[in-house]
């Protein structure tokens, strides 16, 4: 789920950011802490949305920066479990195929991919169904539901399509033209 979350923090300005305006190197230097990383509460921190509020700075003995309290906004994505996702098949294995959603790989193990017998066509890079002939690769976009999330060694999400209206987005197309 996106979010924008609320942080307080102590944010150093480097002396190269001096001749700037200070909301600027002041954005400057939360996005450098702070966007691309990975918080277990917060989830992938994507970007810096506003400063609400800039206290006084001070100088800390040895090190050049001006630190300053600050509360600002950051616009984050957390998998939550349960949770519907549509994203691009990024890769396809001989166990599954991995979709990217927010700032995550998801695998959509082969047994989750379809109701139905589900084999991997190495030579042309996709998973195939055995009764119903329906393929996923990759480039196509898809709906998962988020059945699993693991914060802790590596960051892991489980993925199924194995229920209604999730799959890949040309079976939902052809479903409906069916109707």
């Amino acid at each position: 789920m996106y979010q924008i979350v609320k942080v307080e923090d102590e944010i150093g300005v480097p002396p190269s950011k001096f001749d700037k305006d200070l909301n600027i190197s002041i954005m400057e230097s939360i996005g450098e802490k702070n966007e691309g990383k990975i918080d277990n509460e917060l989830g992938v921190i994507l970007s810096v949305v506003n400063i609400d509020e800039i206290g006084e700075g001070r100088i800390l003995p040895g090190d050049p920066s001006v630190h300053y309290p600050v509360k600002f906004r950051l616009l984050s994505w957390m998998p939550r479990n349960h949770e519907i996702v549509e994203g691009e098949i990024v890769d396809i294995t001989e166990f599954g195929a991995f979709i990217r959603v927010g700032g995550f790989d998801g695998l959509i193990h082969i047994s989750q991919v379809m109701d139905d017998f589900v084999s991997y066509d190495e030579k042309s890079s996709q998973l195939v169904g055995k009764q119903s002939h329906r393929m996923i690769k990759e480039g196509d976009k898809a709906r998962a539901r988020i059945i699993s999330i693991s914060f802790k060694d590596k960051n892991k999400i489980g993925l199924t399509m194995r229920q209604p209206f999730l799959g890949s987005m040309k079976w939902l197309d052809m479903k409906k033209e069916e109707e």
